[in-house]
């Protein structure tokens, strides 16, 4: 994401820069700058995008943004973990946790 929001606002990263941390208010900015549209409507955009996307994964289904990647949930099994500051075993329970692919577009303008 920060990446892509570099290239939004016309910025590029050298070998050896530290890499920037792009945040919602930022990634509004650059959309709003490249979109002509309201901070206000592209904020709205993202919240509700946001909003479906946890949604829908919520309930068990897949999203898909061809080119940019697949947000979905994962389930990990339970499981035996050391707690490092005792060094006592401890049992780690299974959870559900959302999970993301990058797409193929997005691996390759990173690259």
């Amino acid at each position: 994401m920060a990446y892509y929001a570099l290239r939004l606002t016309g910025q590029t990263r050298k070998a050896g820069d530290i890499m920037a941390n792009v945040n919602k208010d930022a990634l509004v900015d650059a959309i709003a700058a490249k979109t002509e549209l309201a901070k206000k409507a592209v904020e709205g955009v993202i919240d509700a995008l946001q909003e479906k996307i946890t949604d829908e994964i919520r309930q068990g289904n897949k999203v898909t943004l061809t080119g940019f990647g697949t947000f979905r949930v994962s389930k990990r099994a339970a499981r035996q973990g050391i707690n490092p500051q005792t060094k006592e075993t401890i049992q780690i329970p299974a959870m559900t946790v959302p999970k993301f692919t990058a797409g193929k577009a997005l691996k390759e303008a990173v690259k």
